[in-house]
């Protein structure tokens, strides 16, 4: 009875996260904000100039201009808005499902410096001689059209201004500016048809009066709008746009839908895959991978973070990580029971000698995750961020509860006997009582890596060669995020050709230096220009577009100091990542684990920087989160090869020739290759279900895993070992390899 107390247990245990995953599930994830991306929207980064020149930008100042661009975006009724203070003159406003880009755009930019001014532009009055919240939209009696009426606090002063002009006869006009600038004059602008001023009423007589109409030609909305401006109170500051993206609504929806659809397909195929392979193990390892993408979806709604297409692509990652975790255990577990031992102590033994390994490979892949939250810019922090807790939750899944669950049937005794329910067959286990050792295999066979270590520096020489030559004569192809310009993704109903795409902006005189068409009938155009459009170019666009497809394109505009920043920020991140984890391995291991580990890295970033270089695919700032994350996970490859040489060494207890460090190595390799192989073949699943089936915004991001992934498989397994085996096998006889003193704890023991 107390045996299948624990199998209860277990059902029980299962049924309550059934439950709770399927009854809560939908409200949890309505708590989740979602980015741009995935609802459309717009963000805009502005740098900060004071109106005054003799001023300097303060943090209050700051602060001041963001209060009152809050106070904008609440008239404009939109909830879900950030607006947040970059470095030391910067704003950063991100404006989710917003229906009119073009008006909010309008509303936020306009500093709503209000003056009214003579012929002369020399002015009299400004935004403080009027009463707060006075704006008002209302309808002119006489012509029935729309104006917007103010209050002023003082009606002598308004008196004197108004005799003034009056004098001034015949250029008796009083001239209204919202955000009059140095250069503008009422003689440039008189005789255009949208001139810069709003209004020029011409005064016949004194008005010693507190109310004021602004007349002119408005439709309701602008004249509301107006009011609405002047209401919300003028900013400190000019604001200067030095990068902008907005999406479309109908490509926010067509992003959320595809990616979550390959997200479940991505799931589903590795939950068959762990199944197949590691039979009721793999079962266990699919219930706990359910549980961790519901908490992570918990933890990502409480912590109020902002989901976006990388963000997605981070949650799908980390299930690559969690099942990395259980493959590390599940292989321990299988070594065990191969050697002879029961079922419950192959189980103990398999997940004492798997935690150190999962410890410091989640650790290095940390240290990227957090580089990369730091130097990236809001849509990598989303991915970063999720990054962060998906490694987090996924120890606590992989580590405590796979282990708790699979411990209740280990602890039942109903799988006394029964090696097969975790992949292994009956005749490959060894006797207990023998001894003699055993050389690995892998899927049967025995394989010597170390006699091909000669083709294998071949190889990489080669693919280096090829790969500086391609650098040097193709370069990169890099997107706007590093040059500056402009991107328009234009969403059609149909087909589109690239002639289609060419006459359109032709009609709209711009020249696109690039059109990519994509999508699953050609029916999304990618185009770039070199030129950073302006805000009434860019409304143009969004006009032309909306009406001629009934969907808003989306833009992306940087200017060239944001590309400049972000290619310092991406080799700073890179650098930074690159020395931590030297510092970590070296602190685990010794110095030349983490040199090789880094040389490894640097390889797998160097190989996919070559494939982009050579098909010229584009190179945005998506890529560098990418590669940050593969810089991630070839350290946690490398990690987990080098804690199993470590591992056959104290084994060894002490290793004086390289002839016998060269077996440790070929031994530990050929142990490491099933979990290596299967770990990045779950992971390669969920991004290969983006890279086929998820939005097309988020394909160069799925290339560059998929390349990084093969590449850090590759060098792991064969070209940092082999690094480490020359460069510490050289002085072998010199400095042994000595653990029979225990002179030294290298971290933690578990």
């Amino acid at each position: 009875m107390k045996h299948k107390g624990k199998i209860v247990a277990f059902f029980i245990v299962v049924l309550l996260f059934a439950g709770t995953i399927g009854g809560t599930l939908t409200g949890v994830s309505k708590n989740i904000n979602l980015g741009l991306d995935l609802q459309g929207g717009f963000e805009i980064l502005y740098e900060v100039e004071p109106v005054d020149q003799e001023q300097e930008v303060s943090r209050t100042m700051l602060e001041s201009t963001v209060q009152t661009l809050n106070d904008r975006v609440n008239r404009l009724g939109i909830s879900e808005a950030n607006i947040d203070i970059e470095g030391d003159d910067r704003v950063r406003v991100q404006l989710a499902g917003v229906e009119n880009q073009t008006e909010a755009r309008e509303i936020l930019a306009t500093s709503a410096l209000v003056s009214f001014r003579d012929v002369h532009d020399e002015e009299y009055l400004d935004g403080t001689d009027i009463k707060e919240g006075s704006a008002k939209q209302n309808i002119d009696p006489e012509t029935n059209s729309p104006m917007v009426t103010l209050q002023l606090k003082d009606a002598d002063k308004f008196g004197d201004v108004t005799t003034t002009i009056k004098d001034m006869e015949p250029d008796n006009y009083l001239v209204i500016w919202m955000d009059y600038q140095e250069g503008d004059s009422f003689e440039a602008e008189v005789d255009k048809e949208e001139p810069k001023f709003i209004s020029a009423p011409r005064v016949g007589q004194t008005l010693r009066t507190t109310d004021v109409q602004i007349t002119g030609d408005f439709t309701i909305e602008e004249a509301k709008r107006l009011a609405d401006i002047i209401n919300a109170g003028s900013l400190p500051v000019h604001m200067e746009e030095i990068f902008s993206t907005s999406v479309g609504a109908q490509f926010g929806e067509q992003s959320l839908n595809k990616t979550v659809f390959a997200g479940i397909i991505g799931v589903i195929a590795i939950f068959a895959f762990m199944i197949l392979a590691y039979r009721f193990a793999g079962v266990i390892a699919s219930i706990n991978l359910a549980v961790y993408i519901y908490i992570i979806i918990l933890v990502f709604g409480l912590l109020q973070g902002v989901l976006t297409l990388p963000g997605i692509a981070a949650l799908i990652l980390g299930v690559g990580m969690a099942v990395d975790a259980n493959v590390i255990t599940f292989e321990r577990i299988k070594e065990e029971l191969r050697t002879g031992k029961s079922i419950k102590a192959a189980f103990d033994a398999g997940s004492k000698n798997s935690l150190r390994t999962i410890v410091d490979a989640n650790i290095t892949t940390m240290l990227a995750a957090i580089v990369l939250f730091y130097f990236g810019t809001s849509s990598v922090k989303g991915f970063a961020t999720m990054l962060i807790v998906s490694i987090l939750v996924s120890f606590l899944t992989a580590v405590f509860g796979t282990r708790a669950l699979m411990g209740l049937w280990v602890k039942s005794g109903y799988l006394r006997n029964k090696p097969g329910w975790f992949g292994v067959r009956k005749d490959h286990i060894r006797d207990i009582s023998d001894t003699s050792e055993v050389e690995p295999t892998f899927l049967g066979r025995t394989v010597n890596v170390i006699k091909q270590q000669k083709k294998i520096f071949v190889f990489s020489a080669i693919v280096v060669v090829i790969g500086v030559m391609s650098l040097g004569i193709f370069k990169l192809n890099p997107g706007i995020d590093f040059t500056s310009g402009s991107r328009i993704e234009v969403l059609a109903t149909d087909t589109l050709s690239s002639e289609d795409v060419q006459s359109d902006f032709e009609a709209l005189e711009l020249e696109p230096k690039a059109i990519v068409l994509s999508g699953d009938d050609n029916e999304i155009a990618v185009t770039r220009f070199d030129t950073v459009l302006s805000e009434d170019k860019i409304a143009e666009v969004k006009g032309y577009f909306q009406e001629k497809y009934e969907h808003e394109p989306g833009v992306s505009v940087v200017s060239p100091i944001v590309g400049q920043e972000l290619v310092k920020n991406a080799i700073q991140a890179l650098i930074i990542a690159a020395i931590g984890m030297i510092i970590y391995v070296t602190f685990r291991f010794e110095l030349f684990f983490g040199i090789t580990a880094i040389i490894a890295l640097l390889h797998d970033v160097f190989i996919v920087l070559v494939v982009f270089s050579l098909f010229k695919i584009e190179f945005d700032a998506t890529i560098v989160a990418a590669i940050l994350t593969i810089v991630g996970y070839s350290i946690n490859n490398t990690i987990v090869i080098f804690d199993r040489i470590r591992e056959n060494i104290r084994l060894k207890k002490r290793v004086t020739s390289i002839k016998d460090l060269a077996k440790i190595v070929n031994d530990s390799l050929v142990q490491s290759f099933t979990r290596s192989i299967n770990t990045t073949v779950t992971t390669l699943i969920a991004v290969l279900a983006f890279l086929i089936l998820g939005a097309a915004s988020i394909g160069g991001f799925a290339i560059a895993l998929v390349i990084g992934l093969i590449a850090g498989l590759y060098s792991s397994l064969f070209l940092a070992s082999q690094l480490w085996l020359v460069t510490r096998g050289r002085n072998i006889k010199e400095k042994p390899l000595d653990f029979t003193k225990k002179k030294r704890v290298e971290g933690p023991q578990v």
